[in-house]
């Protein structure tokens, strides 16, 4: 038997209040999301598991799919880490390759929307997730870099 056939309308909206007032406090301070990530993946189907009818529970094949799909979820958000930590190695590597070298950056100044050319030998090069190039006296982001030449 259905959980809506046994409550009223009345027992149905309360529980809604509930369930929505619940999920604020849990939520609170937190930013909306709009893609489900592992951890919501693996609450929903705890969730599904602990209220779903005994007398008619979910089927093997169902339950065996869904886990296939959270490992599945669990191996794609690794590799995608993993991806981000390669990326941020190579352009590291690619920022440390100039070092030394003159590059050509576009600059656009504060105020000012005008792109500006600016040259100059790389001195020193910051690491991280946005490298950034001393030249002339000022630090630059990659991403500013048009031309490395010898």
């Amino acid at each position: 038997m259905a959980l809506q056939s046994v409550l009223n309308a009345g027992e149905m909206a309360e529980r809604e209040q509930i369930v929505r007032n619940l999920n604020l406090r849990i939520n609170e301070g937190k930013p909306p999301q709009q893609k489900l990530g592992q951890d919501d993946f693996l609450k929903l189907l705890v969730t599904q598991l602990s209220h779903q009818d005994p007398t008619a529970p979910m089927e093997d094949k169902e339950f065996i799919a869904q886990m296939a799909q959270f490992s599945s979820l669990e191996q794609i958000t690794g590799m995608a880490g993993n991806f981000a930590r390669l990326t941020e190695m190579l352009t590291n590597t690619e920022a440390s390759s100039a070092l030394g070298k003159s590059v050509e950056l576009n600059v656009t100044a504060p105020g000012n929307e005008d792109e500006q050319v600016v040259q100059g030998l790389v001195r020193a090069v910051t690491r991280g997730t946005n490298p950034q190039v001393l030249v002339n006296g000022t630090y630059y982001g990659w991403d500013q870099v048009k031309k490395v030449f010898e």
